[in-house]
């Protein structure tokens, strides 16, 4: 060895196994905390993806807020005022089932403050039996309807009504029918109006099952130029049926 060359002081063993172990340490901790940075950019990433809500199609999906004000929103209300028809299928102590002509099946629940009217009479829950026709109004959600008012109708006349209406029953994998009848209000756009409820909403409903007995009406809207858009689910075809201030039909898509 050159006596000119510069030499490194020499450490002790125990104290280099600890500089390099004190390295080491460092190294892991920086690798630990890069790991957990990229782990806590994947969840956010996650939780993102998950929580961000999609857009919801036309007569389709479940509810998910309000209307709004404006148009194209096309959000879909939680439980709203709506109701069905058709043939009871079955009846337990608090609740029976609805079959409506096309097809679909309706679970209507019942409770203390339920009214029930036949003949236009009041009548009680009694009446109430299988094979009976009854118009269900009330809380719509899904497929269940929170019955407020029972009314038993003549036999047969809603599968007549159907029939002669053109209502297309649901079936799966089936393209929905993009047919239009009637008038349909120049301004209107899927999602816009003002989810109503009461008396108002029960008429509509009303009417709009008479015209197109088979599927279940989950909300009724009031537009802008005060008519109203009863929205139809459980079948394949009408959607959106319209009924104007006099609580007539004059259109459906």
């Amino acid at each position: 060895m050159d006596d000119h060359e510069p030499t490194s002081p020499q450490v002790p063993a125990p104290a280099r196994v600890r500089r390099l172990l004190t390295h080491m340490r460092g190294r892991g901790l920086i690798a630990f905390a890069l790991t957990g940075a990229a782990v806590g950019l994947a969840a956010c990433g996650t939780a993102a993806a998950t929580t961000t809500p999609s857009p919801t199609a036309a007569g389709s999906g479940s509810p998910a807020g309000p209307l709004s004000g404006g148009g194209g929103s096309n959000a879909r209300s939680g439980p709203a005022a709506g109701g069905s028809s058709g043939t009871v299928s079955g009846v337990s102590a608090s609740s029976f089932t609805v079959s409506t002509p096309a097809g679909q099946k309706v679970t209507v629940d019942e409770a203390s403050s339920t009214t029930y009217e036949k003949n236009s009479t009041s009548t009680s829950a009694g009446a109430i039996t299988t094979g009976e026709a009854v118009l269900v109004l009330g809380t719509t959600s899904g497929t269940t309807i929170t019955g407020t008012q029972v009314v038993v109708q003549p036999s047969g006349a809603t599968s007549a009504a159907s029939a002669a209406a053109g209502v297309v029953p649901f079936q799966q994998g089936a393209a929905t029918s993009s047919k239009q009848v009637g008038q349909i209000p120049a301004d209107y756009s899927q999602g816009s109006g003002t989810i109503v409820s009461g008396p108002t909403a029960n008429k509509a409903t009303e009417a709009a099952l008479a015209a197109y007995p088979g599927g279940i009406v989950d909300r009724v809207v009031q537009l802008s130029n005060g008519e109203f858009e009863v929205h139809y689910i459980g079948v394949n075809w009408p959607h959106h049926i319209f009924v104007n201030q006099d609580f007539t039909v004059v259109g459906a898509n």
